[in-house]
């Protein structure tokens, strides 16, 4: 039985995820060095026996300094032998700005043996690794820490096969999000960042889709690559991206992040596998970065994931069902029913026997025929295309039209793929915020609740004279 389980968790503690040891629940705590010790057992592959958080580990402040002044939030050791000689991955969490959390990292690492570096607040994640040379020591950005077993300079150097699903894309996600807000050069605007980051998943997801097992993946940064060179590489994989998923990504459209900004990205993904992480991840991900772009000045809110969970469950679509949601937004409602409906065929699969291929192209099928969404909001409709492609591939039933319009106003590809009169299921959350004023003579006829309405006064017999 583990320790937390004998002991009652004292308040105000958290049990400690490498020792199982309480420790106090400061913001911290919670936010940076737990997170991080996730991910070095989850997505790196370490396992708990080679990293130390507590009792905390303890490095030299200057090369005289016998007691070992510096305290470690995390450390990483080569094996699981935590002497000094094995001293491999110092990760500091504490919450400081980029620059002081960068030097007191690099103050961490000069006078132990490690020789990378982790700088991480919660926020944002910075990966450094030292270079002594003529008794000299300076360090260098490097895109990512290595997994186990590999080496520094393996990094980046990934068969498709190598690709492994993450279980904390969000944090990811948000380390992607506050590093560009803050470093790249000329897309400030969340929305601008939100845009730049979709196409570059779209990279991602053509490269995972359209690359052998055994070759090596084109969507990777090494090392000791320039930004030019990563840059060209993605921008190469992006012209791909425009004629697979041209109804998504348009001709114009393109990839104006800097070449550091790019190996930032790239370095941060590159590991993983998106198309085969759980859902419900890449989701919470998903909403979590493009949440900064949308403030909710026209109505553009997230509905919460329980209510949507909720409603879906209560309707109960199903696979021979048409299902449309006229007002999709970034597409909640229709990934949550696409998850129901895949539930369903999965039952199905069992109870009928089919194979694995059989199930994934119901699933398929499912995707591209029985989910349909309206979005008058371009970016929004991006964004939805976006969120089914990586969960089901149904980005082809997302429309950018404003569904209060007749659909002899829409365009002739949306009519020939949406007839209203033919939906099984409608599932929505219009955006009737109390600051959108829907206009035009001609919209608005269409509607009873449209025209003002002026109270009669009934009278009673007593009154009729």
């Amino acid at each position: 039985m583990q320790k937390y389980e004998k002991e009652e968790l004292k308040e105000g503690y958290i049990v400690d995820f490498i020792s199982n040891e309480q420790v106090k629940a400061t913001p911290e705590e919670i936010e940076a060095v737990q997170v991080f010790s996730r991910q070095l057992v989850e997505d790196y592959g370490y396992s708990k026996d080679q990293i130390q958080t507590r009792p905390q580990y303890r490095v030299k402040a200057n090369p005289s300094d016998t007691l070992k002044s510096y305290p470690l939030d995390i450390i990483v050791f080569s094996n699981s032998t935590k002497i000094d000689s094995n001293e491999y991955i110092i990760i500091e969490c504490k919450k400081k700005t980029r620059r002081d959390g960068i030097t007191q990292l690099q103050d961490y690492l000069k006078f132990s043996n490690a020789y990378i570096g982790v700088w991480f607040n919660g926020n944002e994640r910075l990966f450094l690794k030292k270079i002594e040379s003529k008794g000299k020591v300076h360090f260098e950005e490097i895109p990512n820490i290595p997994n186990q077993g590999q080496r520094l300079e393996d990094i980046g150097k990934f068969k498709r096969k190598d690709l492994k699903p993450t279980h904390n894309l969000k944090v990811i996600f948000n380390s992607i999000r506050n590093h560009l807000a803050g470093n790249a050069t000329g897309t400030g605007r969340d929305e601008i960042i939100a845009q730049q980051l979709i196409n570059l998943i779209f990279c991602k997801i053509y490269d995972e889709r359209f690359t052998r097992k055994d070759e090596d993946v084109s969507f990777r940064v090494g090392v000791e690559e320039a930004g030019k060179i990563v840059k060209d590489r993605i921008i190469e994989i992006f012209e791909k991206v425009k004629t697979k998923y041209s109804e998504v990504i348009e001709v114009a459209d393109s990839i104006n992040l800097d070449a550091e900004s790019i190996k930032y990205v790239v370095g941060e993904l590159q590991d993983f596998c998106l198309i085969e992480s759980e859902r419900d991840i890449i989701a919470d991900a998903f909403e979590t970065f493009i949440g900064y772009s949308l403030k909710g000045a026209q109505g553009q809110f997230f509905t919460p994931r329980n209510v949507i969970k909720l409603m879906v469950e209560l309707i109960n679509p199903q696979p021979n069902e048409l299902l449309i949601d006229p007002a999709c937004g970034t597409g909640g409602f229709l990934v949550e029913s696409l998850r129901h409906i895949w539930k369903v065929l999965d039952k199905k699969a069992i109870d009928y026997g089919w194979s694995e291929l059989a199930l994934n192209e119901e699933k398929l099928s499912s995707a591209i025929k029985c989910i349909k969404g309206l979005e008058k909001d371009d970016f929004l409709s991006k964004v939805a295309k976006a969120y089914m492609a990586i969960l089901g591939d149904g980005k082809g039933g997302i429309f950018c039209e404003d569904s209060l319009k007749l659909p002899s106003d829409w365009k002739s590809t949306t009519r020939q793929q949406i007839d209203l009169d033919k939906f099984d299921v409608l599932l929505a959350n219009p955006p009737f915020g109390k600051d959108i004023k829907v206009k035009g003579e001609e919209k608005l006829k269409q509607f009873d609740l449209a025209y003002n309405w002026e109270k009669e006064k009934i009278l009673i017999p007593e009154q009729i004279k």
